[in-house]
């Protein structure tokens, strides 16, 4: 599996789902075909990425929510952000990816697809979940 492509993958999907606010099985399987995505071992991890976000939302929102700046909400990170955390988050808690390549790996991104800021406020809001789940 081509990691990068994986990742990138992984957060357009959430970030659909973010907008949507559900992907249905039909509609999972009509991200596979529009991304020309053959490869059962991307389609496994696409899948686990999925629905174990959905799986653990609740605390994952809620990482994110105790993280945040003073005065600030949840609904005011930008859906772009919103995935890329959701998706490292999951990877470090649930799926046990180190957290020093999670983090890399969703600045990166970040840093392609949302703002000038984004890597820094990400890199921060991680940080802070691993020191407080005990991750390092």
């Amino acid at each position: 599996m081509n990691r990068t492509r994986a990742r990138e993958l992984a957060f357009k999907l959430i970030y659909e789902r973010e907008i949507q606010k559900e992907i249905e099985d039909d509609s999972l399987q009509i991200f596979f075909e529009a991304n020309e995505i053959n490869e059962d071992d991307v389609k496994e991890y696409l899948k686990d990425i999925l629905f174990g976000i959905s799986k653990n939302e609740e605390r994952i929102n809620e990482l994110i929510k105790k993280n945040l700046k003073e005065n600030w909400t949840i609904d005011r990170v930008s859906k772009i952000n919103i995935s890329l955390l959701k998706i490292a988050i999951y990877e470090m808690i649930y799926s046990k990816l180190p957290y020093k390549v999670a983090i890399n790996e969703v600045v990166e991104l970040a840093k392609k697809y949302s703002d000038e800021q984004a890597g820094f406020f990400i890199n921060g809001i991680l940080a802070s979940i691993v020191k407080e789940e005990n991750l390092a």
